[in-house]
């Protein structure tokens, strides 16, 4: 049997807030019958499978991560000299203008 890590018990605060979902007999079954060989009930199963893959989507979204190569080509053109062309002055401009700072 694997060893359940229930990743919720790290996030701090009483569970007040509910979520509503329906699913199919067969998902059902097979999330119970998971829940069940870790030991834990099907709440605490979904809930810190839920909260893993949420963790994962939004790490994808915020970080970008680069092999080896890519990381030294991104890193010397970087270190290159500056060439900002017209059409992308205008375009950070326009960006600016429409989109608010997160400051």
């Amino acid at each position: 049997m694997l060893p359940f890590d229930d990743e919720t018990r790290t996030v701090a605060g009483k569970s007040t807030e509910r979520m509503h979902f329906r699913t199919k007999a067969p998902i059902k079954e097979k999330i119970q019958r998971a829940a069940a060989l870790a030991g834990v009930d099907d709440s605490a199963f979904t809930l810190s499978a839920a909260l893993r893959e949420a963790d994962r989507v939004i790490d994808a979204h915020e970080h970008t991560h680069l092999e080896a190569a890519d990381q030294e080509a991104f890193l010397a053109a970087l270190a290159g000299p500056s060439v900002v062309e017209e059409p992308l002055r205008i375009a950070a401009k326009r960006y600016k203008a429409r989109v608010k700072s997160l400051q």
